[in-house]
């Protein structure tokens, strides 16, 4: 009988392939698709790559991305000027974009409308005239304005009719466009959560290092006050402060004072944060190695200890951002906050107060809608960071 041999009648193996360029010892193979090697890469790196793969945070960026490009273009994109009013649309309700009359393609217009006035409601009746389109025009002349406060311009990307109006979210009280107030009201919300992140960023840095390095009676005294200033309600501090403000100061100072105080009582929680993380990094080899060197407290602190967190910090910032937009729309809607000529959501919504006014003109409460965008973003965005920034995640 003959031996049959192995391997007979089976399939062949699969061909293998070799990499035939030559080995190089220094080289790694890239994770993730990055296209840099994983194993050099910086802490900063990393992070941004696990941020990346958090899509909704990357979205909520986007999202934040375009309303600070809002900022410093406002007076542009808002098509009428922030005190413009109109004495005969009162109370208008909001205009319908249309893009199609009777059956053919107009592009972006609106139908006038005219008021009666309804003697048993004593309300104006806007009637709207269906038979006259009035076409939206871009890129046109319209309200005179100073771009930044210093250069006179009259051009905005989208302006009313000819003759006609586009209150495409409807009028105030006294005739003025609650899109254009809303636009200009983004500037001021928005900054007043950057410039209170900005001094609560810097004190929580400042005696969060001081505890966490120094230690001892420092660390006693600084979380004794941190301690002191979370046992107070957080509201009723705010509002007790915001009506220490003198009735006669300007607008700028009152939005300094605003911002300063929402800064004041934000910076223990990331005091304490700085501090848990610089016990944990003062014992390592590097502190040491600077110790020994000649370092200063203030160069080790600066230049060796925080920039190793710092992800996570700005982490905890971004996640803060939203309760100081939260705060000055609460202050300015209870009217402790800021006050006109400043345009902010929060002042936007003061007059929404009346229940009367919500039941009759529910159009007012339009400017809660950018709060709640911007807040759900900054979250999103914050839980992203969070994450990419955390070693163990």
């Amino acid at each position: 009988m003959t031996a049959r041999p192995v391997g007979a009648g089976m399939p062949p193996l699969p061909r293998h392939y070799v990499d035939e360029a030559p080995f190089d010892p220094g080289r790694s193979e890239p994770i993730g698709g990055e296209g840099d090697d994983f194993y050099r890469a910086s802490a900063w790196r990393l992070t941004w790559w696990k941020f990346k793969r958090h899509r909704v945070a990357v979205a909520a960026a986007f999202v934040l991305l375009g309303f600070y490009l809002l900022v410093p273009f406002v007076e542009i994109v808002a098509p009428y000027g922030q005190g413009k009013r109109d004495g005969n649309f009162l109370y208008a309700p909001p205009q319908r974009l249309h893009l199609f009359h009777e059956g053919r393609f107009v592009g972006p217009f609106v139908y006038p409308y005219h008021f009666t006035f309804n003697l048993e409601t004593f309300q104006r009746d806007y009637i709207v005239d269906k038979t006259k389109p009035q076409p939206i025009r871009f890129f046109c002349s319209g309200d005179p304005y100073l771009l930044w406060g210093l250069l006179p311009a009259s051009f905005h990307f989208v302006c009313p009719p000819e003759g006609g109006t586009m209150f495409l979210l409807g009028t105030d009280r006294l005739g003025r466009d609650l899109l254009s107030r809303i636009i200009y009201g983004t500037r001021v919300s928005l900054t007043i959560g950057l410039v209170g992140i900005a001094v609560s960023f810097a004190l929580g840095l400042f005696f969060g290092g001081l505890a966490g390095y120094l230690g001892g009676w420092v660390d006693n005294v600084i979380q004794r006050v941190i301690e002191i200033i979370r046992s107070l309600p957080e509201l009723p501090l705010w509002l007790a402060l915001s009506a220490a403000l003198p009735p006669n100061w300007s607008p700028l100072f009152v939005f300094f004072g605003i911002t300063i105080i929402l800064g004041m009582l934000d910076w223990p929680g990331l005091a304490r944060a700085v501090r848990s993380k610089l016990l944990a990094l003062r014992e390592e080899d590097f502190v040491k190695a600077a110790e020994l060197m000649g370092a200063s407290k203030a160069r080790i602190i600066g230049r060796h200890l925080i920039p190793n967190f710092m992800s996570h910090l700005i982490a905890s910032a971004t996640l803060s951002i939203p309760s100081m937009i939260l705060g000055e729309t609460a202050l300015s809607f209870l009217g402790l906050g800021l006050r006109p000529p400043i345009t902010s959501w929060g002042v936007l919504l003061n007059e929404a107060q009346n229940l009367a006014a919500v039941q009759l003109h529910p159009w007012l409460l339009t400017p809660i809608v950018p709060v709640v965008v911007i807040v759900l973003a900054f979250s999103f965005m914050g839980d992203g960071m969070r994450d990419a920034a955390d070693p163990y995640h």
